[in-house]
């Protein structure tokens, strides 16, 4: 029941966003959609698409996921493990060592991302066709 405070409307939370619930991406509220945004984003796609290929020290996964900023693949990765979806272990070597690989639900979502990466590299012709024909089509003169 929506209740009115200070000329705003108070609602209840959105179906599919609680524990007793189903997820629902397309809810407002829904966590969910963090994860989803998380994991699609450009730099945690990639960190993923990457990370299917075994176990990387973070500069080895930075040099593969070329582009990253150190801060940035820091965050990328620390949300990931946040959700569960990249394992970090730290050994106590010197120097300290920090290893990062997927965990099982990591490996599950990055092995379909990986179709998803597949596809789009397979049909770039046609997307770079697309581009071109578009920029003719919209192109003022």
């Amino acid at each position: 029941m929506a209740t009115e405070t200070t000329g705003e409307t108070a609602e209840e939370p959105t179906p599919g966003c609680t524990d007793d619930l189903a997820y629902d991406v397309f809810a407002r509220d829904c966590p969910s959609r963090d994860a989803l945004r998380h994991i699609t984003d450009k730099w945690g796609s990639l960190t993923l698409g990457a990370l299917l290929d075994g176990t990387f020290r973070f500069n080895e996964l930075r040099r593969r996921v070329a582009g990253v900023s150190e801060k940035m693949l820091a965050q990328t990765l620390h949300a990931l493990e946040r959700d569960g979806l990249v394992h970090r272990e730290a050994q106590q070597t010197n120097p300290p060592r920090v290893d990062y690989a997927l965990t099982p639900l990591g490996d599950q979502v990055a092995r379909q991302l990986r179709l998803l990466i597949d596809l789009v590299e397979d049909r770039m012709p046609q997307v770079m066709q697309a581009r071109e024909d578009y920029d003719a089509q919209h192109t003022t003169g």
